[in-house]
């Protein structure tokens, strides 16, 4: 039976520029969507702008242009931030283009057709930065609550969605599956928020035209969210899905922000539940990066730039610090001097020398061929069955998004490498020619862990482990984790190069 696996981004507004936040989240969605294609799964993997909306009418207008011109100028930054950062989406969604805009609108009609979307009229407060509709109560001195900017007072017409006819069939939902709303702690906001009862939710607007107009009366533009959301199954082709896709991959899972949790885990699954949809396997929110202890903010200059960051310190290392420094779900403080503290400790030091040293003495010894290992002694099966263990661990730690762990498990594999070969003392062994079978079992010993080390470490590190595979004569094009079923993949007889050192330190005085 085919196993398939769907993870989405949230889609990224255009009126943006794009920064390590975006980049974090992304990221994110890119190392689980690699780690189970190496596991046989066939993944959906989905990004794309959100391009509609009050602020990019408003935005356009005052740059003189219109608000598609506007968005197809800024999505081009998006998309050449994820080339440059190697993310390998299979889908990139557009909330302008014709396949979504027909989805969002089957999807009004069907919710509509059970009587749960209804004409009335909106006055309420609106906060135009967060596309978000506030009650009086609800305001701080009249401010949005949660960015602090000054709200309009809106009456109109609007069509509503009878959110709150489905606040018990969701409450039900989120406690009997308590994996669906991760981490716990956002579970439980989650389920703070609905308990205090949901209000039927506004789902469109006249009071401007950019946005998808709603089928029958389009007067009215569909609510940015309502429009937004149902890019996870437009782009599966739902409802018609010619092609299978949404048979295949529907449901996904979702990773965001937590800024955007409460859309993603209350108003997408209500209007799931409208349409006789199945729900999404999970949504995870990750927490927000802080720049040397302060928020990100345009006015104390202070926003990481994530293409900056790639020029000067490569891709690899990038994908690397971002998964490893926090724990995923928690927030993290990004600074300059614990990125190149990472790279000169775990990657030039751990896993650079391990390769350097490794490759030198097979150089050094063998002439650069693979030698046949001998019988396995007791301090290389301890080596054997780290690894054997360590595969278990890391694969539930993949599973769980704990990606800071999967990675200390990766490098607890590396560290043992460098204390095999303090223990084995490959130098020692080669003074004494009785001893050169064991000598070859120790050099075979360190260049097996290495593929299965640079097998693991594809999914954070796609360049990094192709350049170790490619130098241990392996088909870097498979990167499946099957390889790593058993101890001994690598052929005798092959030619290994001596390795380049994979991360050149860093003086962290000139960085």
């Amino acid at each position: 039976m085919e196993k398939t696996f769907y993870v989405t981004t949230p889609i990224y507004y255009v009126n943006d520029v794009p920064h390590i936040g975006h980049a974090y989240t992304t990221l994110a969605c890119d190392v689980i969507a690699r780690y189970k294609r190496t596991r046989g799964y066939q993944v959906a993997f989905l990004t794309g702008t959100d391009e509609h909306g009050q602020k990019v009418e408003t935005a356009a207008r005052a740059h003189g242009e219109t608000p598609l011109e506007l968005a197809d100028r800024v999505v081009k930054r998006f998309q050449a931030l994820w080339e440059k950062l190697d993310i390998s989406h299979t889908d990139f969604i557009r909330t302008t283009q014709e396949r979504h805009k027909h989805t969002v609108q089957e999807q009004f009609k069907a919710i509509q057709a059970k009587g749960d979307i209804y004409l009335g009229e909106y006055v309420d407060w609106y906060c135009t930065p967060c596309e978000t509709f506030w009650t009086e109560t609800q305001l701080l001195d009249g401010s949005c609550p949660d960015c602090g900017r000054p709200t309009t007072k809106l009456k109109e017409a609007s069509y509503f969605f009878r959110m709150s006819k489905y606040q018990d069939q969701l409450l039900e939902h989120i406690e009997n599956n308590p994996d669906f709303i991760q981490p716990k702690s956002r579970r439980n906001e989650i389920l703070s928020f609905v308990r205090e009862g949901l209000r039927d939710l506004s789902i469109s607007r006249t009071s401007f035209s950019w946005g998808v107009p709603v089928p029958g009366d389009e007067k009215h533009v569909m609510y940015v969210w309502f429009d937004a959301l149902t890019n996870y199954i437009s782009a599966l082709g739902y409802p018609e899905d010619k092609d299978g896709k949404y048979a295949r991959f529907w449901p996904g899972m979702h990773i965001i922000g937590k800024d955007i949790l409460r859309f993603h885990a209350v108003y997408w699954p209500t209007f799931l539940l409208a349409a006789g949809l199945p729900l999404p396997t999970q949504v995870y929110a990750h927490g927000w990066w802080t720049v040397e202890g302060k928020k990100m903010s345009k006015s104390l200059r202070n926003v990481v730039e994530p293409n900056m960051l790639v020029d000067k310190y490569g891709v690899d290392a990038i994908r690397y610090f971002l998964m490893r420094e926090v724990p995923f779900g928690l927030d993290g403080d990004f600074s300059h001097s614990a990125l190149v503290n990472r790279i000169n400790s775990d990657l030039a030091n751990d896993l650079g020398n391990l390769l350097s040293r490794s490759t030198a003495m097979l150089s050094k010894y063998f002439s650069g061929k693979l030698p046949q290992p001998g019988p396995q002694g007791e301090s290389d099966q301890v080596l054997i069955r780290l690894f054997a263990d360590q595969l278990t661990q890391i694969d539930e730690q993949m599973n769980a998004l704990a990606f800071n762990k999967a990675l200390a498990s990766i490098w607890e594999l590396i560290s043992a490498g460098n204390k095999y070969i303090d223990e084995t003392e490959p130098w020692s062994l080669a003074k004494d020619p009785a001893q050169r079978e064991r000598l070859a079992t120790v050099i075979y010993n360190l260049l097996e862990g290495l593929r299965i080390i640079a097998l693991l470490s594809a999914p954070f590190m796609p360049q990094t482990g192709e350049k170790i595979l490619q130098l241990l004569g392996c088909d870097s094009n498979n990167l499946s984790l099957e390889n790593l079923d058993q101890w001994g993949r690598l052929q005798a007889g092959t030619e290994i190069g001596k390795a380049a050192p994979l991360f050149p330190r860093i003086d962290i005085e000139k960085s």
